[in-house]
């Protein structure tokens, strides 16, 4: 093992904690195996994965994350690691930008940055994740109408890919729900390729969304920023929330903006999987919200 020393910084966003490392400043030969060890709450630094901030390789970004899962996996985009990077940047005078360009493997993605009266301090950062989709044959096979079954459990839910994939499905016994279980299971099943985010969510009394994770390479987390963003479209897209919702992680709260100037309605495509479903159950048709973009900040 190399002795070579290495300054990382250690951040969360709602929980969803990472080990983050200025390749600037110090080069990672072998991320994959580095996270691997890192990683372990018992024997390393401990947290959900590493993230590395780097240069971009393109004219058109300030920066470039790339973001390993415990396991080692390369993961293509992390909202909350996103928002922890826009912190960094700041104030840690690597930029005077308020609004910066995230190269990330699902795309660039615009972080805005909101400073304390002084402009000294990020009190919160707002990241434009971009269009999600529905449908990504890589990613989702679909090969049981939205349907999984795990350790004898049926669960229906929404695939939405929000540059990685995720499967939301809604249920009434979130708090007791053994995650880790059902999570395990699911990630793996053969509807999704590449494995899979696995969202289990429940429509509170006073609208918020109760949502618990499971996280592909990592396994269950205190929160996830694509994930809150999935499980805000599943919600809006089966008529469960509206545009803007509130969803409470085990780490803490995200807010989510489905802008109303960037939304189309689509009556009756039966591209949309879900829609199928919603009609057999409902036995009439319903409008679909096609989201073109998605915000989530804290």
């Amino acid at each position: 093992m190399s002795d070579k020393k290495i300054h990382f910084t250690k951040m969360h966003g709602a929980g969803n904690d990472y080990i983050y490392v200025n390749t600037l400043l110090y080069d990672v030969n072998d991320p994959n195996s580095a996270s691997v060890r890192w990683s372990d709450r018992h024997k390393g630094i401990g947290g959900d994965g590493l993230v590395l901030i780097c240069r971009p390789t393109t004219d058109a970004a300030d920066y470039r994350m790339r973001i390993f899962n415990a396991d080692g996996s390369e993961a293509m985009m992390c909202g909350n690691a996103s928002r922890c990077i826009g912190k960094y940047l700041y104030e840690r005078g690597l930029t005077d930008k308020t609004e910066i360009k995230l190269e990330t493997l699902s795309g660039i993605k615009t972080l805005m940055l909101h400073l304390d009266n002084e402009g000294k301090t990020v009190e919160s950062v707002t990241v434009d994740m971009l269009e999600p989709l529905t449908e990504n044959h890589r990613q989702y096979a679909d090969l049981s109408g939205g349907i999984l079954l795990a350790e004898g459990r049926r669960f229906e839910g929404t695939f939405v890919c929000m540059g990685n994939p995720h499967f939301v499905t809604f249920l009434n016994d979130i708090d007791t729900i053994d995650i880790a279980r059902y999570g395990a299971v699911m990630e793996r099943d053969s509807n999704f390729p590449e494995r899979c985010n696995i969202e289990f969510a429940q429509i509170l009394s006073d609208g918020a969304i109760r949502t618990r994770v499971w996280e592909r390479g990592s396994g269950i987390t205190m929160a996830c920023g694509t994930g809150a963003c999935a499980t805000a479209v599943a919600a809006a897209l089966t008529g469960r929330a509206s545009r803007r919702s509130e969803i409470r992680m085990d780490g803490g709260t995200l807010e989510n903006d489905l802008p109303a100037d960037r939304v189309t309605i689509e009556r009756g495509n039966d591209n949309y999987t879900h829609n199928k479903r919603q009609r057999s159950h409902n036995k009439q048709q319903r409008h679909l919200q096609q989201i073109k973009r998605i915000s989530i900040w804290h």
